[in-house]
């Protein structure tokens, strides 16, 4: 009995090594369940998330206002309603495609309207080929989103863990906010909608008249 509270020191030290070993691991292996698309696949999911081949821009806008009995099934879901604006431009520089995203929601219950949004890098394919997302970023280590499109392309799965969030059309705000995934707000399922309910993400004049022409 005298090595009992050794045995227990010993296991009190183990266990947490182990269990970052074992999440370490789970990590890797959600890295190595990615490969980057190529150019064809790339350009194949642009014109699947712009509704056609983008050209030199292009601009898609999704929404969702989840409803009670929505809200009521997910008891600890924070976000009331979502709109996610995905945008395309072609540099002449390098005749190259850029993606972004600008993201703003509605709490559940708190009062106000937040933002998010930065860029996209390339679009991956999950290995089993199952789904292809881009995965896009906020600034300053601001965390980020991975975007896919439903099999219809009627809609968009936004996938997220942590991203940095301001105020409405406030990005400069000094204070540090995040929206984080908990138990029902890791995923969101988007519908496509016309560019016009996502205006109000949009702050230039010059771009607010091309979104509100395509």
């Amino acid at each position: 009995m005298a090595n009992v509270p050794g045995a227990i020191m010993k296991l009190a030290l183990i266990l947490p090594l182990a269990l970052a070993a074992f999440i370490g691991a789970a990590r890797a292996e959600e890295v190595d369940d990615i490969h980057e698309a190529t150019t064809a696949e790339a350009d194949t999911f642009n014109a699947r998330i712009y509704a056609g081949p983008p050209g030199k821009t292009a601009y898609a806008c999704f929404v969702r206002r989840y409803d009670a009995a929505h809200l009521a099934q997910h008891p600890k879901q924070k976000v009331a309603s979502m709109k996610l604006l995905v945008s395309a431009e072609t540099y002449e520089v390098d005749n190259q495609l850029r993606n972004s995203f600008r993201i703003g929601f509605h709490y559940r219950h708190r009062s106000g309207a937040f933002d998010s949004g930065g860029s996209c890098h390339h679009a991956v394919f999950t290995k089993d080929g199952s789904e292809v997302r881009l995965n896009c970023g906020v600034d300053c280590e601001g965390g980020g989103v991975g975007i896919a499109l439903s099999k219809d392309d009627k809609s968009a799965i936004v996938r997220l863990e942590s991203i940095r969030i301001w105020p409405h059309n406030n990005p400069t705000e000094d204070k540090d906010r995040s929206l984080v995934a908990g138990q029902d707000d890791g995923i969101f399922r988007l519908d496509r909608t016309d560019n016009s309910e996502c205006a109000a993400l949009v702050t230039d004049r010059k771009e607010l008249a091309a979104l509100r022409h395509k």
